[in-house]
């Protein structure tokens, strides 16, 4: 199968879940350096797991997002709201067009290397608090990569429709470790357990019928 596709990588379950589904066709891993709480644990696990799997794997620094963005995620883990993503103070953890800048910067190196997608790792469950995650989100920057690349690169979001759970159950199938994998929003050396990402990486594996390998606090 031919090696065509930049997937932008943070480390977490999600995305880690989508390079080894799609290790086949992926050429480039990228991950971004903004400035988050937990940028440098995800990162060391996005590195580890392109080691195992022999893909290249880019980290590019987007520091100017830290610098001036307003978002929990990027001012200290003090900051950081405890609960489950449904409730209203989860949306302080919301870093502004995240994705949006993020595909931007793939697409452009879709382009320069001569690849024909970008895959990102939303899922269903971010719907209700990411707007860049949601279906009409990648609809629309979809047609966005298309319209301004000579190529037409392509977005290509296969777990929009689902849910954590089942991403899971599909990274379960295909033997990923996901002790190798970070989500904890505060950023420390154990997972808090109690963040939103932590609450429901719990339930996935919870509902998945899947160990947690995880270590929380």
């Amino acid at each position: 199968m031919e090696k065509d596709s930049v997937i932008i990588l943070s480390g977490g379950m999600d995305s880690v879940t989508l390079l080894h589904y799609r290790k086949d066709r992926i050429a480039l891993a990228v991950s971004f350096d903004y400035g988050s709480n937990h940028n440098a644990c995800e990162i060391e696990c996005a590195r580890e797991q392109c080691r195992m799997l022999g893909i290249d794997h880019l980290v590019i620094p987007l520091s100017f997002m830290g610098e001036y963005f307003k978002s929990s995620l990027l001012s200290g883990a003090d900051d950081i709201p405890e609960g489950h993503y449904a409730d209203s103070n989860m949306k302080s953890t919301v870093v502004p067009f995240r994705n949006g800048i993020m595909l931007a910067v793939a697409c452009g190196l879709a382009e320069s290397r001569g690849l024909k997608h970008v895959m990102m790792a939303n899922h269903g469950g971010d719907h209700a608090i990411y707007p860049d995650c949601r279906p009409g989100f990648v609809r629309a920057m979809g047609a966005a990569m298309r319209e301004g690349t000579y190529e037409g690169v392509t977005l290509d979001a296969d777990f929009t429709d689902i849910t954590k759970a089942d991403i899971a159950r599909l990274g379960a199938r295909l033997g990923v470790d996901y002790s190798k994998t970070y989500s904890c929003y505060k950023g420390g050396e154990k997972h808090c357990g109690k963040c939103g990402t932590c609450v429901e990486r719990r339930e996935a594996f919870s509902e998945a019928g899947i160990d947690d390998p995880t270590i929380y606090e």
